[in-house]
């Protein structure tokens, strides 16, 4: 997949379900921060304000509820440069504190382009989690087999064996 791949997921997945409430893994400043930074970030609080309003944008645009076009706000005055040398090279040219975000919203459009319909939400209804699909078939559903895709099965399997039993009785 892409190189930021694994970034743009951290990104996304920044709001996961726990115990049925939604987190926010940046809301703590300080852990913010250090994340930032650990992924070539500043660490800096206008880079995280940045960051927090790329995230809903993203998740909203892969959901399917929002068009790409929400992104036009976040990418104004931004622009990428070309450098010749043995090869081309893109340098990204935006003010230091929305680079972090502008790299999540590349990232997005880098695994879109080159991998069409391999990023997408959970299949499980009440996850928030997004994941990139390296299976061959294209086909996998879930975040994680052993979280949401156990659930899901254990609960469709609930759901016929209890149904029709229900039925049997009636």
């Amino acid at each position: 997949m892409t190189d930021d791949g694994g970034f743009l997921l951290a990104v996304l997945n920044s709001t996961p379900v726990v115990d049925g409430v939604i987190a926010d893994t940046l809301a703590d400043l300080d852990a913010a921060r250090a994340w930032m930074v650990s992924v070539g970030g500043l660490g800096t609080e206008a880079e995280l304000t940045h960051l927090l309003r790329v995230r809903p944008v993203l998740q909203g645009i892969v959901h399917g509820e929002l068009p790409v076009s929400a992104l036009g706000p976040l990418l104004r005055g931004v622009s990428r440069v070309p450098q010749v040398g043995d090869d081309i090279r893109w340098r990204l040219e935006v003010e230091p504190e929305r680079e972090l975000g502008v790299r999540a919203i590349l990232a997005w459009d880098a695994t879109v382009r080159e991998h069409p319909g391999r990023l997408r939400p959970c299949a499980n209804d009440e996850c928030r989690l997004f994941l990139i699909d390296r299976s061959t078939a294209n086909r996998a559903r879930w975040c994680s087999m052993a979280v949401c895709g156990n659930r899901m099965k254990a609960r469709r399997h609930y759901q016929r064996t209890h149904g029709s039993a229900r039925k049997e009785r009636e």
